[in-house]
């Protein structure tokens, strides 16, 4: 059996694997499918007719859900790429199915599945998720499955979104037994001040590794922000003794010294301002950690936190830090076994609106 997913370290390794790729073009994915559309007079590739640029896109209708794959298995989706209007991106929801489930294992604002949390284009360079201009939107995230995938995005919008262009490539082939499933979900809230802890991920039940996180920043204080450690409580930890602590936000996403005001983005982490200065009212950050090298595994269940906590330079001794009530958006992204727990229902579209 050939592992899945296929990377750089066994590339060059044989493979009895099928590739498969669903477009516009090959809304189907099927062998010997592609580019069948015939124009009519109103087509832009009606000079050519068929075989060339005839449907490369869709029109995602108001208010409906609209299936972009629909795959027998067993496989792997080992590239998704998309890109669409940015009013789209916190109004259309990304949701993926494995093996007939009922309730989705990701359930995403699709802007900020890919790193684009604030209705604005940012380029990402790394190595699971790049968006490259002008908002060209991809993910390498391995998806294996072994019955079935299913992929669909929802337009809550009250009108409907044209030029949305997508192509999803897969492998069909054996899937090794201990391949687990992968998971994404979205949670968006002010922190409280009395207890600023921002929610990333709750109530996971199962056997699994979490792989990534990615974080909307909104500063709604002046000064600095990115004190707070992130929690990792797992396998029946008490809810005041996390088994993971980290020691600051910034040191979280792999910078220091609050990040110098620099903007970054390498194959593991990033940060970058897309809104205003950070420390000042209204900054709006972006900012990403892939767990690759350092999978944070979990055999029972699995809760993530981040606190929102600032610093107030008073000069010594008097410096404190002291409790934000700041606009947090944030993605988990992880793989485990089925069946998991139902995630949190998402919150509406009101609620999801960018102001």
């Amino acid at each position: 059996m050939n592992p899945i997913p296929y990377g750089m370290f066994n590339i060059a390794q044989l493979s009895n694997g099928k590739t498969r790729s669903i477009c516009a073009e090959n809304p189907e994915g099927k062998v010997g499918a592609g580019a069948q559309e015939v124009p009519d007079a109103n087509n832009a590739g009606s000079m050519l007719g068929k075989g060339w640029k005839v449907r490369p896109c869709i029109t995602l209708p108001k208010e409906s859900t609209t299936v972009l794959a629909d795959i027998k298995g067993p496989g792997a989706i080992k590239h998704i790429w998309i890109t669409c209007d940015p009013k789209a991106y916190r109004d259309c929801i990304l949701r993926m199915y494995w093996d007939g489930e009922k309730t989705p294992s990701v359930e995403v604002p699709i802007g900020d599945f890919f790193a684009n949390g604030h209705c604005l284009r940012v380029n990402i360079n790394s190595l699971m998720i790049a968006v490259n201009p002008s908002g060209g939107f991809n993910s390498y995230w391995p998806m294996p499955f072994r019955k079935s995938a299913r992929i669909e995005v929802e337009n809550q919008r009250l009108e409907e979104i044209g030029g949305f262009f997508y192509q999803i490539t897969y492998e069909l082939d054996e899937v090794p037994d201990d391949a687990a499933y992968f998971h994404a979900q979205w949670r968006r809230a002010i922190s409280p001040i009395d207890a600023p802890e921002h929610v990333i991920l709750d109530g996971i039940k199962g056997k699994g590794h979490y792989v990534g996180t990615y974080m909307a920043w909104t500063q709604l204080a002046n000064g600095w922000w990115g004190e707070g450690e992130i929690k990792f409580f797992m396998d029946g930890d008490k809810d005041d003794a996390p088994t993971i602590c980290g020691t600051g936000t910034e040191d979280y996403f792999g910078g220091a010294w609050g990040f110098d005001a620099s903007n970054f983005s390498s194959p593991y982490f990033g940060f970058q301002h897309v809104v205003g200065k950070s420390m000042e009212v209204g900054a709006r950050m972006t900012l990403y950690r892939f767990h690759l090298q350092d999978p944070v595994f979990f055999k029972q269940d699995l809760r993530v936190t981040m606190q929102a906590l600032g610093w107030r330079d008073l000069g010594l001794p008097n410096a404190r830090y002291h409790s934000l009530q700041d606009d947090l958006a944030s993605v988990a992204y992880w793989y485990q076994t089925l069946p998991g727990a139902s995630l949190a229902p998402l919150p509406d579209r009101d609620y999801r609106e960018i102001v």
